[in-house]
């Protein structure tokens, strides 16, 4: 079973987040730090995916119709989280994806679309 890898896009990219996620031995990287800075929605999501990590953004809009245009096109894609800006804390997020992270493998994380309200505790 492969382990999802995350890559945050440039509007979620706070050091803390990854920082945090790090300390949980998680492997992240953001946009910034691959150099990625102002590439496209399309662009994030392909380097994301041949780099077999799933984005995680607080792009709705954009990364959902991405996802339905991929699903149509049948075209691949290692996975997108999505949550809104401005609603969780930085420990929440942590704690919402580290529950992901180590309930779904990379291969089940393929061409899906998760939204992180979902993984709350139960």
């Amino acid at each position: 079973m492969s382990v999802v890898c995350f890559y945050l896009d440039e509007d979620c990219q706070a050091a803390t987040l990854a920082f945090a996620l790090r300390a949980h031995g998680i492997d992240v990287t953001t946009t910034n730090e691959v150099g990625h800075g102002g590439s496209d929605d399309e662009e994030q999501l392909q380097y994301a995916t041949s780099s077999r990590r799933t984005i995680v953004s607080n792009n709705i809009g954009d990364f959902s119709a991405i996802h339905e245009r991929c699903l149509k096109a049948g075209r691949d894609h290692a996975g997108i989280i999505l949550f809104p800006q401005q609603v969780f804390s930085i420990g929440e997020i942590v704690r919402r994806l580290l529950r992901l992270w180590q309930t779904l493998s990379a291969d089940e994380m393929r061409n899906r679309l998760e939204w992180l309200s979902n993984w709350g505790a139960k």
